[in-house]
């Protein structure tokens, strides 16, 4: 089922020509599209389903430093600058707020780790706190877990996934952004390497750069032009609640993860419950994945389902260029898993036994987009003109004003904000060594 996401109206008429074409209208795209806009070029911003529609509106929406790969670090500080930015210039709600971020646990591993982040928080100056178990239990009302510690997130916060991206998407037309909705970018027009057209199934836009933020398809989109980038899915399911009793603003425990919403209702799910399906594209890049697999073994599930035939990582994606498959999936949308439903209404009820009850508004499935290392790409191409900005490996909300804005920079050849290096697409091919990031 699609979570229930804010609808904007497109544009009707495609433009003939742009400075820059994104393909893609989830987070990572549409900011993208708005700071171009802001900073004056033409952009038209094309996506073959609507807005938010994939993995953008089914996230948990949390926007944070805590716990984050040093490698993202940069991003994660600008992000949030970003994020804080939103409303004043847009002059609308994006539904960002800094609640704070509160993790829990009864699990000594787990509050380990969180422990030796400390010289991360340390070296980018974040403002988090480790917590007695006592103070945990005073940050989580009306809770019955005995828990052992956490830590407390002060400066982080929480997006709104039904929200944020219509709304940013309205502030980058404002600025002058079309967007174009059920129009999927079909293939690229090249002139002597580099880009000079992106097709798409409503007509051609002249150009001589293009963004690529297709979230799970973007591999499967540049591929027919000679772009090699790893990517895999990896299936989640999430549930929204109706309006309920405040148990929190956000909190991470080991068996479930609660983020309020602006209408008192939760988006909930479990963290490090994951399905790999095996998938044509899964095997065709299976040695890069191999160190994330035997890392993540146990908080992996492998499957092999409806994908194998259907979407980014099918047969038909792998072995044919037919430039008109992203139009034949609109939206990407897996069913839910009904036993981590289960799992998750059970484990709140036992950690709240006083709230009665969860009443499910809706649930849904999605599929993350992920890379080798879990650290997102961002990076020029061997293609002139043409920026990837995609594998966010569930990291892509929070982060997706900083990763744009990098895409943006490397697209319009502009001073980048944070280094670039880590995020090459050809880190995987250049033999580099694969370190797998943090979930």
């Amino acid at each position: 089922m699609n979570p229930a996401i804010k609808r904007i109206d497109s544009d009707e008429t495609l433009p003939e020509a742009v400075d820059v074409v994104v393909v893609g209208g989830g987070i990572i795209g549409t900011c993208a599209a708005y700071y171009l806009a802001q900073r004056g070029h033409s952009v038209a911003l094309v996506e073959k389903g609507y807005l938010g529609c994939e993995q953008s509106s089914r996230t948990w929406g949390w926007c944070r430093q805590q716990n984050r790969d040093r490698r993202e670090m940069p991003l994660a500080i600008l992000s949030l600058r970003l994020w804080d930015a939103f409303n004043g210039e847009i002059g609308s709600d994006v539904g960002f707020r800094r609640t704070g971020l509160v993790y829990a646990t009864d699990d000594e591993k787990q509050l380990a780790g969180w422990a030796a982040w400390r010289p991360v928080a340390e070296e980018f100056n974040v403002d988090t706190h480790m917590l007695t178990g006592a103070e945990a239990a005073a940050l989580i009302p009306e809770n019955k877990r005995k828990w052992i510690g956490g830590v407390h997130s002060v400066a982080d916060g929480r997006g709104s996934p039904e929200l944020s991206v219509p709304v940013i998407g309205e502030g980058a037309r404002k600025f002058g952004a079309t967007i174009h909705q059920d129009c999927a970018a079909r293939s690229l027009e090249l002139e002597n390497g580099r880009v000079a057209a992106v097709v798409t199934e409503k007509g051609r836009i002249r150009t001589q750069a293009v963004v690529c933020a297709g979230g799970a398809w973007a591999s499967r989109f540049v591929r027919p032009v000679g772009v090699r980038f790893p990517q895999a899915c990896v299936r989640q399911t999430a549930l929204r609640t109706k309006p309920m009793a405040n148990l929190g603003e956000v909190l991470y425990c080991p068996d479930f993860a609660m983020t309020r919403r602006l209408d008192g209702s939760y988006t909930i799910a479990i963290s490090g419950k994951a399905t790999l399906e095996v998938t044509p594209r899964g095997i065709r890049y299976a040695r890069e994945f191999m160190p994330q697999f035997i890392e993540r073994l146990k908080a992996v599930n492998l499957s092999v389902s409806g994908s194998f035939f259907k979407g980014p990582d099918s047969l038909q994606a792998m072995v044919s260029n037919d430039p008109t498959i992203f139009e034949k999936c609109r939206v990407l949308d897996p069913a839910p898993k009904q036993k981590l439903i289960d799992e998750m209404i059970r484990n709140v009820q036992q950690t709240y036994p006083d709230i009665g009850g969860v009443d499910v508004d809706h649930a849904w499935g999605a599929y993350i987009d992920s890379t080798p290392d879990a650290v997102p790409v961002i990076s020029k191409t061997d293609i002139g003109g043409l920026v990837v900005a995609a594998g966010s490996s569930g990291h892509g909300f929070g982060l997706g004003p900083g990763i744009a804005t990098l895409a943006v920079d490397l697209a319009t050849d502009a001073d980048p904000c944070v280094d670039p290096v880590a995020f090459r697409v050809n880190r995987f091919a250049d033999g580099s060594k694969i370190e797998v990031g943090s979930l």
